[in-house]
């Protein structure tokens, strides 16, 4: 599956956005039926935000107009707790017009933006450019780029995964995955390879498609394919260890806990759970997680991986919580509010960021009960949001918990946004619904 529904559906907005909001959001608990029904209108306003400048105070909830998987009960009975929610988009970049941004990354005060097969090196604060590297077209688009140490590792269309070393003013290729010497350990033996196509044979090390997804942890990287594969490299010597038929459609996510557990999401509607017994040598299927009624675009971890985010096709992010009795993932709820795909996730502290066709970002926090608020929607963009990247300030000019938030989209636009969160002591009575 190379071309997701969401690309047909995705429809053209003139408005942008760069104002400032300034909200205190009251998530008021109410007593509401198993499956939420309701239709409540989000505090954003569709007034062009150059004419916006707005104070208020609402109970924020999500235009549950259009009910996606209704079998599945809402999480967003809200907590009777007040956040004052500040947002506002600082700065707008635009590598290359005519090329989609196809992955965010932060590291440190480094935001990496790939548009296409470039990736260009900003420092994050003054978002000036630093320096652009991959710069031949040959690897194709740029699919994920993430850290170790001092490395950068990014996956490509080409059915690469390449490393490079930071120099500070230039970045360069330390080596590609699987390695020369991998290669050459391995092509002599028939029985490392493996029939991709029809009359077509390849070692099994290497992937047959597009890298969409990868991860770092463990002292392993983790890669995932439109192949169908999940494959592990040893992050010492970047030898390929396994090569794991995951799924029957492509695979679009990967995520991996502290505690080695592997998630993978596809086309095929699937999440996957795996995992390497003790003494073993090879990842094994735990439990495959069917909710979602279309492709799996996206996956996140909360901070302790007790609590998995899935996104989807299917417009709501369902959210799966480990049970005591078992040593997988069961999901607890949905949250609904996107009108389109949900086409990326970044979990960062206690928030959960998501990106959606339908051009916006929302803010989610969950709150002491265990439901979510949907504490800010970040609109503006013009074109479906592909990626996203977040980080949060720690330092004395950033109180409370200020978040950057890093959106790209589909037409080459990269908008800085800086969302800024404090809880109130006020509190309100539960309310009838």
């Amino acid at each position: 599956m190379r071309i997701q529904s969401w690309l047909h559906t995705c429809s053209c907005s003139s408005n942008s956005s760069t104002a400032t909001h300034n909200s205190t959001i009251s998530l008021l608990k109410q007593n509401q039926q198993a499956y939420d029904t309701s239709t409540t209108s989000s505090f954003v306003s569709e007034t062009p935000s150059s004419a916006i400048s707005t104070t208020t105070t609402s109970s924020l909830e999500t235009n549950l107009s259009i009910q996606t998987l209704p079998s599945i009960p809402s999480l967003q009975n809200q907590t009777p707790i007040v956040f004052s929610v500040s947002h506002h988009c600082i700065n707008s970049l635009t590598p290359h017009p005519s090329r989609p941004v196809t992955s965010l990354a932060v590291t440190n005060n480094l935001l990496y933006a790939a548009t296409d097969h470039e990736i260009n090196v900003y420092d994050r604060h003054t978002c000036t450019i630093l320096h652009t590297f991959n710069i031949q077209p040959t690897s194709n688009s740029t699919k994920a780029i993430t850290f170790t140490d001092n490395l950068v590792l990014t996956t490509h269309q080409d059915s690469k995964i390449r490393v490079w070393r930071n120099h500070k003013t230039h970045h360069r290729v330390f080596t590609t995955l699987p390695t020369v010497k991998d290669r050459l350990h391995r092509f002599l033996l028939p029985k490392n390879y493996i029939t991709i196509r029809r009359h077509n044979k390849q070692l099994w090390i290497e992937h047959a498609d597009a890298v969409t997804g990868l991860a770092v942890t463990n002292s392993a990287i983790y890669s995932v394919s439109w192949d169908r594969t999940l494959k592990i490299w040893r992050l010492s010597d970047f030898r390929c260890l396994e090569s794991v038929n995951a799924h029957e459609d492509a695979v679009n996510a990967v995520a991996v806990s502290f505690d080695g557990i592997v998630y993978t999401g596809s086309a095929d509607k699937r999440i996957r759970v795996w995992a390497r017994p003790a003494g073993e040598k090879q990842h094994v299927l735990v439990a495959t997680l069917e909710k979602h009624k279309s492709a799996v675009n996206a996956l996140a971890l909360n901070d302790d991986a007790s609590v998995l985010f899935s996104g989807a096709c299917d417009r709501s992010i369902l959210v799966w919580e480990r049970e005591d009795s078992a040593n997988h993932m069961v999901v607890s709820g949905a949250l609904r509010g996107h009108q389109k795909a949900i086409l990326c996730l970044v979990s960062v502290s206690d928030f959960l960021l998501s990106g959606s066709a339908d051009r916006t970002v929302r803010i989610w926090k969950r709150a002491t009960d265990g439901r979510f608020g949907c504490l800010a929607v970040l609109d503006g963009h013009r074109k479906p949001v592909k990626s996203l990247a977040a980080i949060l300030e720690n330092d004395e000019a950033s109180p409370n918990n200020t978040v950057s938030v890093f959106s790209g989209t589909l037409d080459g636009e990269i908008k800085v946004w800086q969302v800024a969160i404090s809880s109130q002591s006020a509190h309100y009575p539960e309310m009838d619904s």
